[in-house]
């Protein structure tokens, strides 16, 4: 298998060439903040063949510790390479992380296994809906691999905490639609507006309207690039609890830019304090 560790998204028509390969580990991450179960009810009605499911809040996340900790507190590292290893991940695994379309969820799992030292992992572009729409079968075959062995390695990722943003060091981009940055809407979170010096970068505009695909690597460029980005390598994510800051910092690592540092805890985490300072327009 030719590993593709300068890679962050995969063809649906490469996919198929690879779905008897040994070396192969395939996870479905589809989810939905408003209905927690609706990923797994969506796996179970069918899903790529020899994919395994992956659970947004029990995997991906830690337990949420009121007054502590946003919706999405990432897990200890050990305690998600534990996971791993019940995965069937290896080192030689190349990981291949889909969700129902946009990469949202999907990101995430690539931002944290990339966390733990693991290079080799890659979003499907498009994700379950490409795969049905090229043709491809479904399947509700579950499989159950033997734990491996794998071994944390240093991350590839970079993460700050709350108290290096104020003032932000370098450009900071809010993940979330504008009207969530702006204070005029907040269907999730107790407070609304954004951190102070945050810049709006809806990740769903990573996205070409026509396809649903990712934009180009050049187009993306012109995005970030338009919104600050620079090579010095000092953007910093973050959303409304660490998932979909994750579609931008894959975005931008798809355009070539240095990888951005990732703020876990994001909105959900700074509005715990109530001394943090907030903004709306």
């Amino acid at each position: 298998m030719t590993h593709l560790t300068r890679r962050t998204l995969i063809d649906v028509s490469i996919l198929a060439t690879l779905q008897t390969d040994k070396h192969l580990r395939l996870f479905d991450c589809r989810s939905s903040l408003q209905d927690p179960a609706a990923g797994l009810l969506a796996y179970t009605a069918g899903h790529i063949d020899g994919a395994q499911y992956v659970d947004l809040n029990r995997d991906l996340s830690a337990k949420i510790v009121p007054g502590q900790t946003g919706r999405h507190p990432l897990p200890d590292r050990e305690t998600f390479a534990a996971q791993v290893r019940r995965w069937g991940i290896t080192q030689d695994s190349l990981v291949v992380a889909y969700d129902a379309d946009n990469g949202a969820y999907a990101a995430r799992l690539w931002w944290m296994l990339r966390w733990l030292g693991h290079p080799n992992v890659v979003v499907l572009d498009g994700g379950y809906q490409a795969w049905l729409d090229a043709g491809q079968v479904s399947s509700t075959r579950l499989i159950n691999l033997p734990e491996s062995a794998f071994f944390v390695r240093p991350a590839i990722t970079r993460q700050v905490a709350a108290d290096e943003l104020q003032p932000p060091q370098g450009l900071l981009l809010d993940a979330r639609d504008r009207p969530r940055f702006e204070g005029k809407t907040e269907p999730i979170d107790p407070v609304a507006g954004h951190i102070p010096g945050a810049v709006c970068a809806p990740f769903g505009e990573n996205l070409d309207g026509a396809t649903g695909r990712f934009r180009s690597a050049a187009d993306l460029r012109q995005r970030f690039n338009g919104l600050g980005a620079t090579a010095a390598g000092d953007t910093i994510c973050y959303c409304g609890s660490g998932v979909t800051a994750a579609h931008n910092i894959l975005a931008m690592v798809h355009a070539g830019f240095p990888e951005p540092a990732l703020y876990p805890g994001s909105w959900s985490e700074w509005i715990i304090d109530p001394t943090s300072p907030v903004t709306t327009l």
